[in-house]
Order: structure tokens, then C-alpha cells, then sequence
């Protein structure tokens, strides 16, 4: 920020967004060709911001309060719908405009210190957790200054210990569209929540509530809100917000990981200070949920607490002191596979925080891709009723892979033999349903991929398993690839809003995209596909299909699946369908009812903590 202390000139800011470390190598950095990068909302004619819809973005005013009330509406937008699911290095999350926190940098509060103006760093820290993983952004506020005579002093008299009270949990509030259905509001996140979500509406939407039991309910409502608090608690969806104070001499990591109960090294630590020199240094840090020391102290060194939770350095010398910083280590006291603990580092009146994320390794479990399409990929199908289109449906596989695995889940009411070779063919109880015999069939997966097909499908020339898995690998990111039936590309993304303790809301929109796939012509970032997709074994393993829809259930998986799954949709991965023949017996159950349409709201109430759906 080109800061003048004359007031006649304009003071600016300018910001970057940044990857480094936290963002996937594999992605392109944000650039002025992505679409909502950064921008202020309601911005006037007048006030001065360059770069609106840009990856840099700049504002100047002549006026302090000015500049800080455009600062309250910067609002940062991910310029990419990929996110990292594994690792300690998160991609950017869904396309979803964020606002930054309005007093992140109050700078109204600069006056004159003694010291020249450093770096300031905004960084909003999401737990990687099981099976959600969030994005981690961080935004470096470049600050320049022309004069030494300035500091900024982040959130004038608001404490430290305001933020870890929970000042910040009451900036989670989202304006939840679902509060009223019949009202269509524009969601602005005034804080940053699990993930960004989507501007949803829920007008027209069922009010799946309703679909209860009556006499139910009460008790429904009350085991709801337990396993939701759990849920939350499992997932640790109340984010904590770390600011740093800009000038702040104090050097160390965003975050790192650590084993559970094992010493480690807190890597970049120092004392960086400037101006006066001072007769003596000291520092301190602080953890709760374990111990922290310096390796190998003499005699002489001034380090007081070590083995405890909290620990004093001091030295004359700021090189000594330095050297002792580089020894600092951290041993957690609490045994947890996925947890946190925060450190609290500070100099004189300088203080920063910083997570410590204390994780178990875990094994990695590969598949062997072997040498050919067969050792990679198997079908998988479900039957029920319908042997002459299973057969019809083999016979055209074995014209094009005549020694791929096939795996057949039937739950057929009289079960017949399906004979051939390399088929697995499993016999279910009668009638058990869809998405048990997709359960049984993907418990005995051996392959990194599975190609799931209904019975009756048939097999074309263009149908090459090759080109799905040509895709998968060149993006190793992506879960699940879909292609199209008899030319039709039938593909969705879900829109969802979190909502209250009542539930979210979600709407399903047909036809609807994300991004384009890059460097893939037809290919789209989606969150559903049809009935025809190449899938990661071991991603969908993770989900399962849901045994409680036994007639219906397709686009049900795809949202167990959200913001767990990358999906995407390929236009030219073709398959055929074979004419519909009519079974009475089969239509009788294949064919959902009112009551079942009833039944699956009430369960969506319940397992996915929704108050309205729109399919």
C-alpha cells in the first residue's frame, strides 16, 4: 500500500493473491484472464479500485475512512474448481465469492512508530479433515511506505483473547436463504464458513420436514441435532481465523504437521527486528496441548520452562537468540489421529499464532495398474429381472474386451445362471435394491478404476474404457468421469447452503456446469454424471452407495459425494442403449411411488441435515 502521510495525496492499496506452498504445483497460478479473482463489492464510479474481476487488484482514496470501508468489501473468488483432498497442500476450493473479514486491516489505527512497515499476512486456516477437505487461502497485503514514521495496528483495542472466545465464531453467520423459501435473497458471506457455498435459493423447493412422522418427530429432532453436533465436531467446520499484525518482527510457519506424541522441529522461527538495538531479547511461546523445548541448551543460555507448555528465550545477542529459535521443538500430549494445537509466539508487544496440525500418517493403500486395460478397469452392473439384457450386454463387452472382469450384483426375485467368462456373478436376497447390489459389486473391486454400466447397455465401437482412463490419469486429481448414453451427456452441479441448526437447503441444476476441463474439448467440471462413468476404486469405496434407496437413487450418491468428489462429464465416451422392453413385474418395482418419494424426503431430512431439496 503506497501509504502518504500528507493528506492531500491518495493513499492505495495493492493486493496479490498468492499460492506458494499452499496451492497444488500442478495448478496455474491465478491471472488476469480468471474471472472473479478478486474484487469490491458496490464499488462507485468515484472511488478509485483498479484491477475489479482481477487477480491484482488496487484502491486508492484520499480519505483513511474511505479506503478502509472499501476494504471492508474486498471479496476474494477461488479462479479454479479443483481442491485437494490429501496433504498438507489444499487447492483452491468451489467457485463461490468470500468476503474478507471487514477489520482484517483496520487502518485507521496507523500512526507513528518507530519502525518501518513490513509485511502484513491474512491467512484463514481450514482443518484438513476425513473426508472434507477445505481450501486454505492465503492473501499477502503488500505494504510499501515512503517515510518511517508509520505502523499499522490491527483491530485497534480488540484483544487476542476476544478472537479465541469466539468474537469470530459470531461472524459465521450466513444469511440462509432457506429461512424463507418463497424469498429469493442474494448470499453475501460476511465471514468465511466450512466452504464457500453457492448463492442458493429455495423457492419451490420441498420442505422435507414434512415427509416426518408426526408422531415422530419430536424424538426425529432431537437425535438429528446430536448427530449433526457430532458431525460438526467430527469435521471441525467452525473454522478459527488467524490474522497476523502487520510489522510484526516475528517469523514463523503458517502451519506444519506433527505425529501425535512425537518431538518435532518448528521449522522458520526468528526474531527479525529493526531500528533500535536492544540490551536484551526475549521472546515466548506457548502451546496447550503439549510441551514445547530447545535442543541441546548450555549452561549459560537463558531458556526457562523447557519440557513445559511454555517456554521463555532471552538472550543479549539476537544471532544467539536466533540459533536457539532454529532448536525449538514440540511434542503433543494428547494422543488424536487428526487434531490442532496453536502456538502463541511474542516479543515485546508483537504476538502471533500459529497452528501446529497434529496428524497420525497414515498407509498408503495402491492399486497395481498392471500392464493392460483389463488389470485396471472392471464393469460392474446390477441386474434385477432382466437376463436377456444382461446377456445382450456381455455378449457386446466380450466384442471389445473379451477377458475384462465383470462384476454382476443381482437381486432377481428367481435368480438364472449367467455364464461366461472372467464374470463374477453375486446373488442377493430378493428385491435388496439399487444401491445395495452397487455396495456388493464395489466390495469386490480389485482395480484402481470400475466402469459402471446398467443392464441394459451395449457396448459400440466408441465405446473405448481407454479414453476414460487416458482422462483419469492425465488429471490424477479427478474421482469420477462420466460419459454419454445413446449421444445423451446428462450431467448436474448442486447448489448448497448450509443453512441453520434446521438444515440446509439444496437444489439440483440439470445441465449445469462449473469450468470446462482443460485441455479436454466437451469435458466439464460437473457434480453429477449419468448412469455411464469410469470411477477411482478407492474414491467411491470411501463414499458408498446409500442400501436405504432401493428403487431410486442416483443423484443421492452424488450428494453424499460433494465436495468429497472431483467429478467431470466427457462428451464422445459414448455407449449404447438397448430398446426398452416391457415387464410388468419389473416396472412394479422399479417404478417409485409416492410413499418412496415421501420416505427418501424424510430420509434426506434426517442424513443430510436438509430443510428444503429441489431435484
Amino acid at each position: 500500500m503506497a501509504y502518504q502521510l500528507d493528506k492531500r495525496k491518495p493513499i492505495g492499496w495493492t493486493l496479490f493473491a498468492i499460492g506458494g506452498s499452499h496451492v497444488s504445483d500442478r495448478l496455474p497460478r491465478p491471472h488476469a484472464s480468471m474471472p472473479l479473482v478478486k474484487q469490491v463489492e458496490d464499488d462507485l464510479d468515484e472511488q478509485q479500485v483498479d484491477g475489479q474481476g482481477q487477480s491484482e487488484l488496487s484502491i486508492s482514496s484520499s480519505s483513511l475512512t474511505q479506503l478502509n470501508d472499501l476494504l471492508s468489501r474486498v471479496t476474494y473468488t477461488g479462479a479454479q474448481s479443483f481442491w485437494k483432498r490429501k496433504g498438507p497442500s489444499p487447492k483452491l476450493g468451489q467457485l463461490g465469492s468470500m468476503k474478507i473479514v471487514q477489520n482484517v486491516l483496520n487502518a485507521s489505527k496507523a500512526h507513528a512508530q518507530d519502525s518501518p512497515i513490513s509485511n502484513g499476512w491474512l491467512w484463514l486456516m481450514t482443518d484438513l479433515v476425513a473426508g472434507r477437505f477445505y481450501p486454505k487461502t492465503v492473501i499477502n497485503i503488500m505494504v510499501c511506505k515512503r517515510y518511517i514514521l508509520l505502523i499499522f495496528v490491527l483491530f485497534g483495542t480488540l484483544s487476542i483473547s476476544l478472537i479465541l472466545s469466539g468474537v469470530w465464531k459470531d461472524m459465521k453467520s450466513i444469511t440462509a436463504t432457506c429461512a424463507n423459501p418463497e424469498q429469493e435473497t442474494v448470499l453475501r458471506h460476511h465471514s468465511f464458513g466450512p466452504s464457500p457455498s453457492p448463492n442458493v435459493s429455495c423457492k419451490g423447493a420441498e420442505l422435507t420436514k414434512q415427509f416426518v412422522p408426526e408422531d415422530d418427530l419430536n424424538d426425529i429432532l432431537e437425535r438429528r441435532a446430536k448427530e449433526f453436533n457430532q458431525h460438526q465436531l467430527r469435521m471441525e467446520t467452525n473454522i478459527q481465523i488467524l490474522i497476523a499484525k502487520a510489522n510484526s518482527p516475528l517469523q514463523y510457519p503458517t502451519s506444519f504437521n506433527v505425529a501425535p506424541l512425537k518431538k518435532s522441529l518448528i521449522p522458520g522461527l526468528a526474531l527479525q527486528t529493526v531500528g533500535r538495538k536492544r540490551e536484551q531479547y526475549k521472546v515466548s511461546l506457548s502451546v496447550k496441548h503439549g510441551v514445547l523445548s530447545v535442543e541441546d541448551v548450555l549452561d549459560e543460555q537463558q531458556v526457562d520452562g523447557q519440557g513445559q507448555s511454555e517456554l521463555s528465550i532471552s538472550s543479549s545477542s539476537l544471532t544467539q537468540l536466533n540459533d536457539l529459535l532454529s532448536r525449538v521443538t514440540y511434542t503433543s500430549t494428547i494422543y488424536h489421529i487428526k487434531t490442532k494445537d496453536l502456538v502463541h509466539f511474542s516479543f515485546e508487544d508483537h504476538e502471533a499464532m500459529f497452528p501446529i496440525m497434529i496428524r497420525r500418517p497414515s498407509v498408503p493403500v495402491l492399486y497395481d495398474p498392471g500392464k493392460n486395460i483389463s488389470s485396471q478397469v472392471t464393469i460392474t452392473t446390477k441386474t434385477f429381472l432382466r437376463y436377456k439384457e444382461l446377456n445382450i450386454l456381455i455378449q457386446s463387452i466380450r466384442k471389445f474386451y473379451p477377458n475384462i472382469k465383470i462384476i454382476v450384483a443381482d437381486d432377481s426375485l428367481t435368480p438364472e445362471h449367467v455364464s461366461g467368462n472372467n464374470i463374477e456373478h453375486y446373488i442377493m436376497p430378493p428385491a435388496q435394491g439399487w444401491f445395495a447390489g452397487r455396495n456388493l459389486a464395489l466390495s469386490q473391486l480389485t482395480t484402481k478404476y470400475f466402469l459402471w454400466v446398467d443392464d441394459d447397455f451395449v457396448f459400440l465401437k466408441e465405446s473405448r474404457i481407454e479414453s476414460f482412463v487416458e482422462i483419469m490419469e492425465a488429471i490424477p486429481d479427478l474421482d469420477v468421469l462420466g460419459g454419454e448414453v445413446s449421444g445423451e451427456q446428462f450431467y448436474f452441479t448442486l447448489e448448497y447452503d448450509e443453512g441453520d441448526k434446521e438444515g440446509g437447503c439444496l437444489k439440483r441444476i440439470k445441465g449445469g456446469i462449473h469450468q470446462p476441463l482443460k485441455h479436454h474439448d466437451g469435458c466439464y467440471l460437473v457434480d453429477g454424471v449419468i448412469n455411464y462413468f469410469l470411477a477411482k476404486t478407492e474414491a467411491v469405496q470411501r463414499i458408498g452407495f446409500d442400501p436405504f434407496l432401493k428403487r431410486v437413487g442416483h443423484t443421492e450418491f452424488f450428494i453424499d459425494g460433494l465436495g468429497k468428489l472431483l467429478v467431470a462429464s466427457c462428451k464422445g465416451l459414448s455407449i449404447g442403449h438397448q430398446t426398452h422392453r416391457a415387464q410388468s413385474t419389473y416396472d412394479s418395482y422399479r417404478n417409485q411411488g409416492k410413499l418412496d418419494e415421501e420416505r427418501k424426503l424424510a430420509h434426506h431430512f434426517f442424513k443430510n441435515h436438509l430443510k428444503y431439496i429441489t431435484y
